[in-house]
């Protein structure tokens, strides 16, 4: 039983350490479910089904198929995360310190149409995901260290067509997730905060589509996230040590997107998402005893997005989008999870290999803000300016049956 659960857990742990390393957008949220929706800013990705992956976004969506189709693909993201212009303990400066790195997100999407009414679905990707990593001769890494949150969502939903205007869907989504944390100073003994956890939580999702008619659709899906709780090993000195027997609890926010989508003529569309995340319910991050390791006080956040596609010919499809995305940190600020508002400067194109087959590619550059971070545990303090910009690229391959 100990070595079956040790293999679970195992292959668990390296399909998440895969499924994401770095965050794409405020807070810890991953953006990052598809090619063709990083080509576009993800700008409209709730209701233009122009493959499986957007049973990720809304699941009602999965009514648009008229045959079974199936999407693998994989996104590198490559941050660029710098901590500058550092001051420690009130008078020490600090050199400027690097944190970012690459990470590789894959995906996988199956949609199969029972009939003209029941489609079913499964996708296996990743919601939020967030790393940085502080070399181990930082002097304020009380504040720096490690901070490594992985997750994997399994979706598993269904749709139907209630008219030839509206459909409906949602499902379960099995979220599995992980969490490190390291922070150490030699003045304080050594380590301060030392976390290893690992927990499973399932949601829902819920969303509907309207076909105004051929050339005109919105979409409007609701994400349930639950609170993750983690078991596993937590040292926290300022607690007393060893949390022997306690869990971990990481509330994940609830997002809710709208989108739209409109063929103006045979070769140029344009589309839009507007997505709320509601980050403020992670206030804090404490243990199921009551112990607060850290406290954070985010503020929702806003994703708007605008793309357009334009259909050159029977084989090449060329699209780009434009993404402006709100930080969820508000008055308090963090060296370890830098944050910013952001702007997504994307573009894509699809090759049809054959009628059935589809390669797709998308690149965006994310572009951060200088912002001034502050923290105090009441012994030391810090303050930097950080900043957090990125390069993401992906590659898709889509099916239809």
């Amino acid at each position: 039983m100990y070595k079956k659960r040790l293999f679970t857990k195992t292959l668990m742990a390296t399909a998440v350490m895969l499924a994401s390393q770095q965050s794409l957008a405020a807070g810890f949220q991953l953006n990052s479910q598809s090619a063709t929706g990083l080509g576009r800013a993800f700008a409209g990705d709730a209701v233009i089904a122009d493959n499986a992956s957007v049973m990720a976004r809304n699941a009602a969506a999965m009514t648009l198929f008229n045959a079974p189709a199936i999407s693998l693909g994989l996104n590198v993201i490559d941050t660029d995360i710098e901590v500058k212009d550092t001051t420690y303990a009130g008078i020490l400066p600090l050199d400027d310190a690097q944190i970012g790195g690459t990470s590789y997100v894959p995906n996988l999407y199956y949609v199969h149409p029972v009939n003209d009414k029941l489609a079913l679905g499964a996708g296996i990707y990743s919601n939020f995901g967030t790393k940085t990593e502080f070399s181990n001769s930082y002097a304020a890494n009380e504040f720096g260290g490690l901070t490594d949150v992985k997750s994997l969502n399994l979706a598993l939903n269904a749709a139907y067509r209630l008219s030839p205007q509206w459909s409906i869907g949602g499902g379960l989504d099995i979220v599995y997730g992980q969490g490190e944390l390291k922070r150490s100073n030699p003045k304080f003994g050594g380590t301060v905060l030392d976390v290893d956890v690992d927990g499973t939580a399932v949601g829902f999702n819920l969303g509907t589509v309207y076909e105004h008619n051929d050339l005109n659709r919105f979409g409007l899906a609701y994400h349930y996230s639950p609170e993750l709780k983690a078991e596993g090993d937590i040292y926290f000195l300022p607690a007393g040590g060893n949390l022997n027997g306690q869990s971990l609890l990481m509330p994940l926010p609830d997002m809710v997107e709208f989108s739209g989508f409109h063929q103006l003529n045979s070769q140029f569309a344009v589309h839009y998402s507007v997505q709320w995340i509601e980050w403020s319910s992670f206030d804090s991050l404490k243990t199921n005893k009551g112990v607060t390791l850290n406290d954070y006080q985010w503020q929702d956040g806003w994703h708007y997005a605008i793309g357009g596609t334009y259909t050159v010919n029977a084989d090449w499809t060329l699209r780009a989008g434009y993404m402006y995305d709100t930080s969820a940190q508000d008055k308090k600020t963090s060296i370890s999870v830098p944050d910013s508002d952001r702007q997504w400067f994307s573009g894509g194109f699809s090759y049809n290999l054959d009628s059935k087959s589809t390669l797709d590619f998308g690149l965006t550059y994310l572009m951060g803000e200088d912002v001034n971070a502050s923290e105090n545990n009441g012994i030391t303090s810090v303050t930097a300016t950080t900043r957090a910009d990125a390069l993401l690229y992906g590659v898709q391959y889509s099916h239809s049956f």
